[in-house]
């Protein structure tokens, strides 16, 4: 991962009574899809083209670690303005 990876974030999906939070990494051609289950449960990678081993469990330790912020983030996230592609509220 020399180059600059982007983070995507969906709002918080609600399942069977579980909250799901669903992550896009792109870096150039390489994109991963993470799921972000609840507390306790384990972080899941859905799909991955390009990305090594090493930089997959690169990016689900910054999941598992950073799970507080992402969550807060997600929370923020209005489908209707990512849509539009306007920027989401603090």
């Amino acid at each position: 991962m020399e180059s600059e990876v982007n983070m995507s974030v969906s709002p918080i999906y609600r399942k069977d009574g579980a909250k799901k939070i669903y992550l896009v990494f792109t870096d150039g051609d390489k994109m991963a899809e993470i799921l972000l289950p609840d507390p306790g449960s384990t972080v899941k990678v859905l799909k991955n083209k390009g990305f090594s081993e090493e930089e997959i469990s690169k990016l689900v330790a910054y999941v598992e670690n950073d799970r507080d912020n992402i969550t807060a983030i997600a929370g923020r996230v209005t489908p209707l303005k990512a849509f539009l592609g306007q920027e989401q509220g603090p």
